[in-house]
């Protein structure tokens, strides 16, 4: 791999992981159009790191928070007042956090071997992005958006996290798809966007532990160090600012923009994949 093959793909994976556009598809078609080996589960580890890391220094003061909630719990301290995150006592978001990852972690263990080969195909990744834009579409112009991350319920977060499996299929967007949940539910745009990132924390936590276990119990290829740096620093500095950036954008503007990249995406997929029958 080259140096510039990994600050391409760290680029795509740090600017499409948290924009409603979803990563798999670009990292699917990316090497697909370039014709680019793949790039191996070393780099992939790096990548998601990367993104990882910037997500988890974001909301450092959220962590922190949640980290004082829960030791507090476990000490029996409840007398010294209830630690806030979010506008929601810590255990309470603890709880909605977890209550959101099941499903994706249900569903990963049980349709790995699925969304592992036939559901990478072109025509797949092209349906979901014109689909789940759609859908995403009429979440943001059609719902209320009245209801603050504060109110967060745990039966939403269940019902957000249900959504979230739905990312496992490529061209879904894991952040696409939990923002279209929680705006459908009345939520407004930062604080779906909000605990959409939150949530990746404990998926994207899940996702290094396997990718470390299959790094340790298969034959991982031997992989030059330097781009593997470039890819975390690239992935881990793209996803921060993307990350603020999408928070302040959504602070007075609509998700359309994206919607629409989707769909031209996804024909512009259709367009290439017939052209090569």
């Amino acid at each position: 791999m080259t140096l510039l093959q990994a600050i391409v793909l760290a680029l795509i994976q740090g600017v499409t992981e948290f924009l409603p556009i979803s990563s798999s598809a670009h990292l699917i078609l990316v090497p697909w159009l370039l014709g680019w080996k793949d790039q191996g589960l070393a780099f992939d580890i790096a990548v998601n790191t990367g993104t990882l890391a910037a997500v988890m220094v974001y909301f450092r003061q959220d962590l922190a928070g949640l980290a004082r909630g829960l030791l507090r719990g476990l000490r029996g301290e409840v007398g010294d007042g209830v630690v806030e995150v979010e506008g929601m006592p810590a255990r309470h978001l603890l709880l909605a956090l977890g209550f959101g990852t099941v499903p994706v972690a249900v569903g990963g263990l049980l349709l790995h071997d699925v969304v592992a080969g036939p559901l990478r195909h072109p025509l797949v990744i092209a349906g979901t992005s014109i689909g789940f834009g759609a859908a995403l579409l009429v979440a943001d112009l059609g719902g209320r958006r009245s209801r603050a991350l504060s109110t967060l319920t745990l039966g939403h977060a269940l019902l957000i996290g249900l959504a979230q499996a739905l990312a496992l299929v490529p061209g879904t967007s894991r952040a696409g798809i939990t923002m279209t949940a929680a705006l459908a539910l009345a939520y407004t745009r930062p604080a779906a966007a909000r605990f959409s990132f939150l949530l990746y924390i404990p998926v994207g936590i899940l996702a290094a532990g396997k990718d470390l276990l299959d790094a340790l119990t298969g034959e991982l290829p031997v992989v030059s160090l330097p781009p593997m740096l470039v890819g975390f620093a690239v992935a881990a500095v793209s996803a921060y600012l993307v990350i603020w950036g999408l928070l302040a954008w959504l602070q007075s503007r609509g998700l359309t923009v994206f919607v629409v990249y989707r769909v031209l995406l996804g024909l512009a997929i259709l367009a290439l994949w017939w052209q090569r029958l």
